[in-house]
């Protein structure tokens, strides 16, 4: 952690010698006190992989997997709304945990921007292109998760173009033993993953997938054709996910505080299967 921090320092100081207040603000947030972060890059839009909580004793640790328009200016602050970013949903995601009836200290919490994130107004979302890059990444991630701990149960939480990431992530690696530690994979705010089912996810992972009713992903064609689009609907029955309720909010709403879709998420992250409430009929 010491060195990433080192990496933040030098690139804050750039940002403020060539005046790029956003960067500076978002670093300078970086910098605060008791962050902690894996992993920093900060050539074009940057990438970072912020922990919550200890990642090498963990009994469970959730990786949140952003979507597009993430970038490191975007990696805390998106307007008014905290929780929509990895920094905030990742806060957000630990705080629900640990004060929940039975509060569960043995969670870590990974923000995981590990890939260059697309744009939402670009042709690089209709193609699982950037997803392929990222989910190489999020592989090579996992595997070191499984170095430090590898006895830890983990769960991806994907969001968004975040979701073909861990589809992607899904079906391009092997299935060994560092994929073997992911227990539950949530899409939620989901154009699709590419994969036909979910059963072509993950042998023994449980797939989960949820969408807030104002969520205008509703409206976006789920299909995929001569590698463009991203496959069914994650929330259809005939994708075969076991589908949440996620709650009234829109798309940038699931890891509100006091939401539905927080609790649920929070639910499937620390591995309680039985705990996460359906939809309503």
């Amino acid at each position: 952690y010491a060195a990433e921090r080192r990496s933040i320092e030098e690139a804050l100081t750039t940002a403020q010698n060539v005046g790029d207040t956003d960067r500076v603000r978002a670093l300078g947030a970086f910098l605060r006190p008791g962050r902690r972060f894996l992993y920093f890059d900060p050539r074009g839009n940057g990438r970072a992989v912020e922990v919550i909580g200890d990642l090498t004793r963990a009994r469970r640790i959730a990786v949140l997997v952003p979507g597009a328009d993430t970038t490191l200016t975007t990696f805390d602050s998106r307007g008014s709304q905290p929780w929509s970013t990895p920094g905030g949903g990742a806060q957000a995601l630990y705080a629900q945990a640990t004060r929940s009836p039975s509060p569960h200290p043995d969670l870590a919490v990974v923000a995981w921007l590990g890939y260059a994130a697309p744009e939402t107004f670009s042709n690089d979302v209709l193609t699982d292109e950037r997803a392929g890059e990222g989910g190489k990444e999020l592989r090579r991630f996992l595997n070191g998760v499984h170095t430090v701990n590898p006895s830890a149960h983990v769960g991806l939480l994907c969001h968004s173009y975040g979701s073909v990431v861990c589809g992607r992530a899904a079906l391009d690696g092997p299935d060994n033993a560092a994929w073997r530690q992911v227990t539950d994979i949530a899409l939620y705010g989901s154009p699709g993953t590419t994969a036909p089912t979910a059963a072509k996810l993950s042998s023994t992972a449980r797939i989960w997938a949820g969408r807030g009713t104002t969520d205008w992903m509703e409206d976006v064609p789920h299909v995929r054709i001569f590698g463009l689009g991203l496959g069914p609907d994650p929330v259809s029955p005939a994708f075969g996910a076991r589908v949440f309720d996620a709650g009234t909010g829109g798309h940038s709403g699931y890891l509100r505080p006091g939401s539905t879709s927080l609790r649920n998420l929070t639910t499937i992250a620390l591995g309680h299967p039985t705990e996460v409430t359906p939809p309503s009929p």
